[in-house]
């Protein structure tokens, strides 16, 4: 039989690359010849998935609620990927190379943002506040990943609750400062103003982990890798915008698509509808009264001012 050069060139590099590790390459090419095709519902599996929906109730609507919320925490995995890869930069950082996966991570969120409307206009209103009594204490307020991305994004000071910046903005240990992150205050009974049960059950689970996580990246978030730039890589026009971008979809047009979904479904006079976690949803969500922001130093007095303000994609 007659073996192409380039044929002989792939045998002889996987020749070397297992006989580094002392493997004999006869052996596993042989077992190839007992090896099956590589299919795509084994390859995603595709059975698995599909078994992963389990809803509370008979009402059919809430098949669209899970599913949704399964694509989101996908989206949220796939932007913690990319942020890791920005994270692990090391010696000269590449303008073009933060760019890009900045770029993924704003395609993530833009795709997630605009199909927020299944969950606005894609469900019957009846349905929701029928199944909705099935999920609590649960609440789309406990997604980790979610908190991952920002703790992963910026300081823990710029997540802090904006009444209590002053007292830890001067040596405060993460921890201490992660006591007063902005959303717990989110995740309080709006009348009584006490921890709800929501809020109670996610720090239990996930506060070590979340302190962990920032101190960690104390000095490679998406912020300090960008300030650890040269001065004309941090000029760099397109990483800018990107930046900007990521911080206007992660603080302003994410909270606002779920602050209109609340509104829809939750909104009632003279009296709203409290949250499946019982959180004060009038309040938290509204980027405007938040004003979180992962890069202050990329934004101007005035913009950081009006933040919020504006409607949807204005």
């Amino acid at each position: 039989m007659n073996i192409d050069n380039n044929l002989m060139q792939i045998l002889d590099m996987l020749e070397e690359k297992y006989g580094k590790s002392g493997q004999d390459i006869k052996a596993y090419l042989e077992g190839l010849l007992h090896a099956d095709y590589l299919n795509y519902w084994d390859y995603i599996h595709i059975d698995t998935l599909l078994t992963l929906q389990k809803p509370k109730t008979p009402i059919p609507d809430e098949l669209i609620f899970i599913v949704y919320h399964q694509i989101t925490e996908l989206y949220f995995k796939l932007c913690l990927h990319e942020i890791k890869q920005i994270s692990e930069l090391k010696g000269y950082i590449h303008a073009e190379f933060f760019t890009a996966r900045l770029k993924r991570v704003n395609a993530y969120f833009k795709n997630l943002i605009h199909s927020f409307e299944i969950m606005v206009d894609g469900m019957d209103k009846d349905q929701f506040l029928q199944f909705r009594m099935s999920l609590l204490p649960a609440s789309g307020f406990q997604s980790a990943q979610y908190r991952m991305i920002e703790i992963c994004a910026t300081d823990m000071i710029n997540l802090v609750d904006k009444s209590y910046i002053d007292k830890v903005a001067h040596h405060s240990s993460i921890r201490e400062q992660f006591e007063y992150i902005y959303w717990k205050a989110g995740a309080t009974e709006a009348d009584s103003g006490k921890r709800t049960l929501t809020l109670s059950q996610f720090i239990d689970k996930y506060e070590d982990q979340f302190v962990a996580l920032a101190e960690e990246f104390t000095d490679k978030n998406v912020l300090n890798i960008y300030m650890s730039m040269k001065e004309s890589d941090r000029n760099n026009v397109e990483l800018i915008n990107e930046m900007r971008t990521f911080d206007e979809n992660v603080n302003v047009y994410w909270p606002l698509v779920h602050y209109k979904s609340a509104v829809r479904y939750l909104q009632r006079s003279p009296k709203d509808i409290a949250a499946t976690g019982g959180t004060n949803w009038q309040k938290y969500l509204p980027p405007r009264f938040q004003k979180r922001i992962f890069f202050p130093q990329l934004w101007s007095e005035h913009e950081i001012e009006e933040w919020g303000k504006k409607g949807l994609f204005n």
